[in-house]
């Protein structure tokens, strides 16, 4: 039972991670392409 629970959760973080982008623009209410220039940018 544990172990389906650790699954679960990995596969919601792998979700969340892969929809990053229209869950950001959705929670913080800017558009997507605001959201991806962002995360897309140079860190140097």
């Amino acid at each position: 039972m544990t172990a389906f629970v650790v699954l679960l959760v990995v596969a919601a973080l792998v979700a969340a991670y892969v929809f990053r982008v229209p869950l950001l623009a959705k929670i913080l209410g800017q558009p997507r392409s605001r959201i991806e220039r962002r995360l897309n940018r140079r860190r140097d």
